[in-house]
C-alpha cells in the first residue's frame, strides 16, 4: 500500500516544494510597494532563489538514494520553514535576498523524486512516471495565481505566512506515509561522478534541460512583472496569464513522458527545439499581446514535451548513476531558469527592450536542434556497430571492387583471421579451391542481376581447416543504382 502512494505523495511533495520556490517573484508587485528595490536588483531578487535550487540538487538526488525520499523531502520542508518566516516579515531587498536564497531548498527537491520513483515501475513506465512526477511543476502556478489574490485581499506578509501551515502539513505526511524501505544505492558520490562525467550525453542533457526547464522557470518569474510593466495587465491579471503559462508547460510534461516511452525520445526533441527557435524569434519582435500570447504558449507547450523527454533519456542512458545524473542535469535546468532574468534585465537597460534577448534564446535553440539532429543519427550509427559487433554471423565489408574494408569480431572467430590480416586484402583469401571458376562467374553475375547471392561454399581457415559456409551477399548500391559495396554474412554450417 505504501508504495503505491509514492507517486502521489512525492508528486504533491514537488507541488509544495515549487509553490514555496517561486513566492517572491508571485508577489513582487506587491512587495516592492512596501519594500524598495532598486531597478537594477529586481531581476536579482526574483532570480535568486534559482540558485540554491539549482546548486542543492546535485546532492540531493545523491542522498535520496542513499537516505530514501521520506528523509530528504521531511528534512527539505523542515528546512524550508525559516526562509518563509524569515521573508514573510522582509523590510530590506538584502531581506529578499536572504531569504530568497535558501527557498531554493523547494526547488532542489524535484531531483528526489526523479531519482526515487523509478525504483517502483518499470523501465518502459519511467517517461510516463517521471512526467506524472513534473506535473509537481503545478506549484508555481499555484502560488502565481492564489497568492496576489490572497495578498490583495490580507496583505502580502499573511500570504506568505500561510505557506508555513501548509509546510507542516506535508512534513507529517511524509512522516506517516513514505516509504521508510525504500530501496537504498550506496556507491560513492565521486564514483558516481567519475562514471558520468566522461559522458558527452549527460552534458548534452545538461544543455537540453537548461533550454527547456530554465526557460520554463525564467518565464514564471519574468513574467508577472514583464506584463504589468510592458502591457499594462493588472496585478492579478498577469499572475493568471503566468499561471496559464505554468499550466500549459505543466500539462505536457507527462504527455512529453508517455510520448517518450513509446517513440523515439531523440526524434520528439527535434520537434520540440524546432518549435522553440520559430517562438523565441516571434517573441523577439515584441508582438501585440495577442501574438505575444501565443509565442509565450509555444514555448510552454515546447518546455513541457521537453521536460517530460529529458528524464525519459536520463534514467535510460544513466540507469546505474541515476541520482548523480538527476541532480547534474536537473541543476543545469535550474540555472537555466536564473540566467535569463538577469540577463533580460541588462540587456533592456542598455538597449530599453528585451528583443536581443529573445533572439538569443532562439539561437540557442536552433544550436540545441542541430546538436539533437547530430546525437539522433550518432545514436543510429552507435546501434548499427553495436549490432554489427555483436552478431553471431561473420560479416565482411568490401569496396566495389572487392577489397575488405570491414570485418566483425565473428569473422574472427569463425576464419581465426584478425582484421588487421585480412583488410585491404581480396575474399580469395578465404578460398578452399574446391568450386570451380565457373562457381565464383555464376556467383557474382547472379549478384550484379539481382543484388544478392544466397548459398553453400567450402572456405579455408587460417590454420587451413576447410568448412562448410551458408554465405549470403548482397549489393549496396548508391541513388544512381550503381554497386558501391557489397556484404557478406555467413555461418558454419559443417556439422549440419
Amino acid at each position: 500500500m505504501i508504495k503505491k502512494l509514492q507517486l502521489p505523495l512525492q508528486t504533491l511533495n514537488l507541488i509544495v516544494g515549487f509553490m514555496v520556490w517561486v513566492i517572491i517573484s508571485s508577489l513582487m508587485p506587491f512587495i516592492s510597494e512596501d519594500i524598495s528595490i532598486p531597478s537594477g536588483k529586481l531581476a536579482m531578487v526574483t532570480a535568486i532563489p534559482v540558485v540554491l535550487g539549482s546548486i542543492l540538487r546535485i546532492p540531493l538526488g545523491y542522498y535520496a538514494n542513499i537516505l530514501g525520499a521520506r528523509i530528504i523531502f521531511m528534512v527539505s520542508f523542515i528546512l524550508l520553514l525559516f526562509p518563509v518566516f524569515y521573508i514573510s516579515n522582509a523590510t530590506t531587498y538584502i531581506d529578499l535576498i536572504v531569504g530568497g536564497l535558501f527557498l531554493g531548498i523547494g526547488g532542489a527537491v524535484f531531483s528526489v523524486g526523479v531519482t526515487s520513483l523509478p525504483k517502483y515501475f518499470p523501465k518502459e513506465k519511467h517517461g510516463f512516471v517521471n512526467g506524472i512526477y513534473g506535473v509537481g511543476n503545478l506549484g508555481t502556478a499555484l502560488t502565481t495565481f492564489t497568492a496576489p489574490i490572497v495578498a490583495a485581499h490580507y496583505g502580502w506578509a499573511t500570504a506568505v505566512k500561510l505557506y508555513l501551515i501548509l509546510l507542516l502539513v506535508f512534513i507529517a505526511l511524509n512522516f506517516f506515509f513514505g516509504d521508510r524501505h525504500e530501496p537504498k544505492v550506496r556507491t560513492p558520490i565521486i564514483e558516481q561522478i567519475k562514471g558520468v562525467a566522461a559522458n558527452e550525453k549527460l552534458w548534452l542533457f545538461s544543455l537540453f534541460y537548461f533550454i527547456t526547464f530554465g526557460s520554463f522557470v525564467a518565464f514564471t518569474i519574468y513574467l508577472p512583472n514583464f506584463l504589468v510593466s510592458n502591457f499594462g495587465l493588472e496585478k492579478v491579471d498577469a499572475g493568471m496569464r503566468t499561471a496559464g503559462f505554468i499550466a500549459v508547460a505543466t500539462f505536457f510534461r507527462p504527455v512529453g513522458g508517455w510520448l517518450a516511452d513509446k517513440f523515439q525520445p531523440l526524434f520528439l526533441l527535434i520537434g520540440t527545439f524546432s518549435i522553440y527557435t520559430v517562438a523565441a524569434i516571434l517573441l523577439a519582435f515584441l508582438p501585440s499581446i495577442g501574438l505575444y500570447t501565443v509565442g509565450c504558449l509555444a514555448i510552454a507547450f515546447s518546455a513541457g514535451i521537453g521536460n517530460g523527454v529529458i528524464f525519459k533519456l536520463v534514467p535510460l542512458y544513466f540507469n546505474k548513476q541515476a541520482g548523480i545524473a538527476n541532480g547534474i542535469v536537473s541543476m543545469m535546468g535550474g540555472l537555466g531558469g536564473f540566467f535569463p532574468p538577469i540577463m533580460l534585465s541588462v540587456i533592456f537597460s542598455i538597449t530599453g527592450q528585451y528583443s536581443i534577448g529573445f533572439m538569443l534564446l532562439s539561437q540557442v535553440a536552433l544550436a540545441s536542434l542541430v546538436l539533437v539532429i547530430w546525437l539522433y543519427y550518432n545514436d543510429r550509427l552507435a546501434l548499427t556497430s553495436e549490432v554489427f559487433k555483436s552478431t553471431a554471423q561473420g560479416i565482411l565489408v568490401t569496396d566495389a571492387s572487392g577489397v575488405i574494408k570491414s570485418v566483425n569480431p565473428a569473422f574472427t572467430r569463425l576464419t581465426g583471421f584478425t582484421e588487421a590480416e585480412v583488410l585491404g586484402k581480396l575474399p580469395n583469401v578465404l578460398k578452399s579451391g574446391r568450386q570451380p571458376q565457373d562457381f565464383y562467374r555464376n556467383m557474382w553475375g547472379e549478384i550484379r542481376a539481382k543484388g544478392v547471392w544466397q548459398g553453400e561454399i567450402w572456405n579455408r581457415r587460417k590454420n587451413g581447416e576447410e568448412y562448410l559456409q551458408l554465405l549470403n551477399i548482397s549489393a549496396v548500391k548508391d541513388e544512381t543504382g550503381t554497386d558501391i559495396r557489397y556484404v557478406g554474412t555467413f555461418s558454419d554450417i559443417t556439422q549440419k
